[in-house]
């Protein structure tokens, strides 16, 4: 049976609901989304043929801010895995406790197969759609999966055309020279290594030789696969959504994002064997990086799982279940809404930046973000101690009460 991610997502909501208590009219408040629309649009095809897509944009919480939450373009987009993600942006955000709400948003389309005319018309069209929704102040998109810097330029574009005036602060992740911010393509890698390494000195673990086997091999994975090994750390397995590389002696990175930038695939590099997706997550490791799609680590696979720390690059890739196997077996897992909060972190600095056009350098930036990572992880972790429970929950705990309190000092309106 297929995870659904939504279901996942309110599990883990109400463990923590459970464990503080939570009065039972803030807990539908908080496990339901907001504001959730669904748009259905034609595009014109390169060929003149006219297609018509899905897509959503879903707000699940804004109590502590505007929205923010990525855009993904993949075929597997549907309402559930919006309102998953949507509320675990809730979650993140408060984890690391930066003003923001979670939406996501995303669109039915494999965009491998579009040309980038078609991809452009197609991003347009879409924020036409959802610009109901959107706005500096209101709701702040940025990439995910399928999307890039280019993509938000475009819908910074057209958002700005629409509203007669340029507006930077729509999105964030958009390219350095119409407001950008410095950092923010590496951002989300560097906030998982940042969180590594606090684990390594909070759990005595030599970062420096650790071996790594990284699912995933995009913009998240292969610069947590550079940074890793600039540690010290020995990258033994990679792969991408095709399959993967392994080298128990290690593989060396600049090599392999060179390959895979010149091929455009990892099939075929010659200094390492060929492996699964699936066959990575149950390699012998210390560190094991999911970065790529959810429900990764299930109960099919979870005593398999030879790593001692697992960093979840990616949105949910372990499902309730197997987690707390992980959990009972010693596995230190730093969870999604922590692991991979570089992202959103680096993006409420680009969202401050454009409102107030003054820009940082590429130090201040990394400077703040490992300041922000380094005190989460340490809150995150005290309060698993305290409550003698895991960093997941831990993380949930935290997140929720910060919330439900924001949601009690507002009050009910009206």
């Amino acid at each position: 049976m297929v995870a659904n991610p939504y279901d996942d997502a309110r599990t883990m909501f109400d463990r923590a609901a459970d464990m503080m208590n939570l009065e039972q009219g803030m807990r539908e408040i908080l496990r339901t989304p907001q504001r959730e629309l669904t748009v259905t649009f034609p595009v014109k095809l390169d060929d003149g043929r006219i297609e018509v897509f899905t897509g959503f944009r879903i707000q699940h919480n804004i109590v502590r801010g505007p929205a923010k939450g990525g855009i993904r373009y993949h075929p597997s987009v549907d309402a559930d895995s919006i309102r998953a993600y949507a509320m675990l942006m809730t979650w993140k955000c408060a984890t690391v406790n930066i003003p923001f709400g979670g939406a996501k948003g995303g669109v039915i389309v494999n965009p491998k197969q579009l040309s980038r005319a078609e991809l452009e018309r197609l991003t347009r069209r879409y924020t036409s759609e959802i610009s109901i929704l959107i706005g500096p102040d209101r709701d702040i998109p940025a990439p995910d999966i399928g999307t890039d810097a280019q993509v938000m330029a475009w819908i910074m574009d057209t958002y700005s055309m629409h509203s007669d005036h340029t507006v930077p602060a729509v999105v964030t992740g958009k390219p350095l020279n119409i407001g950008g911010s410095h950092g923010r393509n590496e951002a989300t890698a560097r906030g998982m290594v940042a969180v590594l390494r606090e684990a390594s000195e909070a759990l005595s673990f030599q970062l420096g030789g650790a071996r790594v086997a990284i699912q995933g091999f995009g913009n998240v994975g292969a610069n947590c696969a550079r940074m890793l090994e600039e540690f010290g750390a020995v990258v033994v397995a990679v792969s991408d959504s095709a399959g993967g590389l392994y080298n128990p002696r290690g593989l060396q990175i600049a090599d392999v994002i060179a390959y895979h930038d010149r091929i455009g695939s990892l099939a075929g590099y010659p200094e390492a064997d060929p492996i699964t997706n699936a066959e990575l997550l149950e390699l012998p490791c210390d560190m094991l990086i999911p970065a790529a799609v959810g429900a990764q680590i299930t109960m099919d696979n979870v005593d398999r799982i030879k790593a001692r720390i697992i960093g979840e690059a990616a949105n949910g890739p372990t499902t309730p279940e197997a987690d707390r196997v992980l959990f009972d077996r010693g596995v230190f897992v730093i969870p999604d809404i922590l692991a991979n909060a570089g992202g959103v972190t680096v993006s409420y600095f680009e969202w401050v930046q454009g409102l107030q056009e003054f820009f940082w350098t590429e130090r201040e930036v990394n400077a703040q973000l490992e300041r922000v990572m380094g005190a989460a992880f340490q809150q995150v972790l005290r309060l698993a101690k305290e409550r003698h429970t895991d960093m997941r929950t831990a993380a949930y705990l935290l997140a929720v009460e910060r919330v439900a309190s924001a949601t009690m000092t507002r009050g009910i309106y009206p």
